[in-house]
């Protein structure tokens, strides 16, 4: 296709920068849609509850685990109260994220507060749907054994730390320059 002086070419040109907060928001929800298949896979179509463990390989098992709790297993919640306050400090926790989000200026920051986000709201849904998070994914080795987490658990964490990163480095002192 031959373009002529003058003409503008047809293809939609993109933004010389890319929008933090689209690719935070972006981020959430493909971390929601991530986590909630992945359940979803889990106990309709694997339906772990009543095959499990499924071994995967020496170091990897896929076990359901219904977490009442916060991360870790702390904080058990069998009792409705006790899961009605974790699920509004949960969404009172995402509330405030969102409001970050809404702010958010660096790519960095929006790449984390995107993983962060989706991966709370991905437990928040389970909370509300079963009064419980939905884990599954077991990693071990030989006697040692990691705790079960999720995919929106894995996002959380890779959220903070790109948080701790960012702080990291936008604590670094300026270096002076020589006279």
């Amino acid at each position: 296709m031959e373009i002529e002086v003058g003409e503008r070419p047809s293809v939609v040109s993109t933004p010389e920068r890319v929008s933090p907060k689209r690719v935070s928001y972006a981020l959430a929800l493909l971390v929601i849609a991530l986590d909630q298949g992945s359940k979803l896979a889990v106990l309709h179509w694997l339906d772990l509850e009543r095959t499990q463990p499924l071994i995967i390989s020496p170091m990897f098992d896929l076990i359901l685990v219904w977490n009442r709790g916060i991360s870790y297993g702390l904080f058990q919640q069998d009792n409705p109260t006790g899961q009605a306050l974790l699920l509004g400090a949960t969404v009172l926790a995402i509330l405030g994220l969102l409001v970050w989000m809404a702010r958010v200026k660096a790519l960095r920051l929006g790449v984390a507060l995107g993983f962060l986000t989706g991966g709370a709201i991905g437990n928040a849904i389970d909370r509300a749907a079963y009064g419980a998070v939905v884990d599954f994914l077991h990693l071990h080795w030989g006697s040692w054994s990691w705790y079960v987490f999720n995919l929106a658990d894995a996002a959380i964490v890779v959220g903070v730390a790109i948080l701790m990163y960012d702080s990291w480095r936008n604590e670094q002192p300026a270096r002076s320059s020589p006279a």
